[in-house]
């Protein structure tokens, strides 16, 4: 394996690369509306060389990088585009120029880094033994931008051995990469219940069937799913986080409508509640002369690292920054729809510290003032591009 120091070409690009950021944060594009932000991406990936494609899971965009050095593997990196639907509250001479739609989550950043990792290892084409394919995916925040990639054959032509890509995290500080075995993000779900009664006077109310009350015992039940069903030592999510009925004080109503999220760590996990969140309406609405409706359907699959993976990148780590500290338990329920990726490839998604609470820039993912120290850029660039070179120079 050829080591490369990527500093000193990083070093001279830093700025152009930060200064990219800036440019799409102040033009945010939802999923699956990130016409601007693709045509950069397509244009930039042009003049290095690439071979591109364009309109992959409709606004996605596919790098192809071929090496020179002879036979290796393919290499996966992926970096996704998309913003949020966020009012930004941040007085910064890059604040978004389109009201209402907001970078709030480092994506803008991620853009900005795969480019970079392109710009670095198309100069080493001549010693590149493989290929990488850079992944530019649309509507991570949808849940749904990684699935529809796939179905345009984003994983064929060619099949990638291994899939990389990390994630700016405000959470830890900068310095702190979590490079974790095994389950890492949970998988996501969503869940609504739809309640069927008979509907009356709210003074006569042995004359219904109250589907206000099935639906307030299914909440308190629900709970149950985590402290009963789930093992105390395995990890699980449960929030009914919306309950609608009524338009009145004095009418008991004929629907009520229950919403929330699921998250678990493992398919079987997933499995399970969703079997116990139907299992408990179901029979509490039967119970109390009421029918429910359930629908559970799971956006994103658990994002499962490889142990393999983190072993081979972790020296490659290290050398790029040997002061940073890499935390290898760190697990959260918030989920990621690169998932789809890495349950068809082996590989390994790892978070970069981004917070710097002294400069007041560590407001949580999704918040309307959320920002991030970008010192980052570089640092995520330097550890990115030699984890892929740990595999093809």
């Amino acid at each position: 394996m050829t080591v490369i120091d990527f500093k000193p070409q990083i070093e001279a690009r830093q700025d152009a690369w930060i200064a990219r950021r800036r440019d799409l944060h102040q033009h945010p594009e939802l999923g699956f509306e990130e016409v601007r932000t693709a045509g950069i991406v397509a244009e930039t990936l042009a003049r290095l060389g690439l071979e591109v494609q364009t309109g992959i899971g409709k606004t996605g965009v596919i790098g192809i990088l071929e090496g020179e050095g002879g036979d290796g593997p393919t290499v996966l990196v992926r970096a996704d585009m998309d913003a949020l639907p966020i009012v930004e509250e941040n007085e910064v001479d890059y604040a978004s120029q389109t009201r209402g739609t907001m970078h709030a989550c480092g994506h803008d950043a991620h853009t900005s880094i795969g480019l970079a990792v392109a710009e670095l290892l198309s100069a080493e084409r001549s010693k590149l033994k493989g290929r990488i394919k850079f992944i530019f995916q649309p509507a991570e925040e949808l849940g749904t931008g990684a699935s529809a990639m796939i179905a345009d054959g984003a994983l064929e032509n060619p099949k990638a051995d291994v899939a990389l890509g990390l994630h700016l995290w405000n959470e830890r500080p900068l310095g702190q990469v979590a490079l974790t075995d095994g389950p890492f993000m949970a998988a996501a779900g969503d869940f609504t219940i739809r309640i069927s009664g008979k509907g009356g006077h709210g003074a006569l109310p042995h004359l219904t069937n109250d589907p206000v009350v099935a639906a307030s015992q299914i909440v308190v039940a629900l709970q149950s799913i985590v402290s009963r069903n789930v093992s105390p030592t395995d990890v699980a999510v449960v929030s009914a986080t919306y309950l609608r009925a009524g338009e009145t004080f004095n009418v008991i109503p004929p629907t009520a409508e229950i919403r929330g999220t699921v998250r678990a760590f493992t398919r079987d996990m997933a499995d399970l509640l969703q079997q116990r969140v139907e299992e408990i309406a179901t029979g509490i609405a039967q119970s109390l002369g009421c029918t429910a409706d359930v629908e559970v359907a799971y956006l994103t699959l658990p994002v499962i690292n490889s142990a393999d993976v983190n072993a081979h990148i972790r020296p490659a780590l290290e050398r790029a920054a040997p002061d940073i500290e890499i935390v290898t338990g760190y697990r959260t329920m918030l989920a990621e729809d690169v998932s789809y990726f890495l349950d068809a490839v082996p590989g390994t998604y790892f978070f970069v510290g981004s917070a710097n609470s002294e400069r007041g820039l560590d407001y949580p993912h999704h918040h309307p003032r959320f920002d991030f120290d970008e010192r980052v850029i570089p640092l995520a660039v330097d550890l990115l591009a030699s984890a892929v070179a740990s595999y093809v120079l």
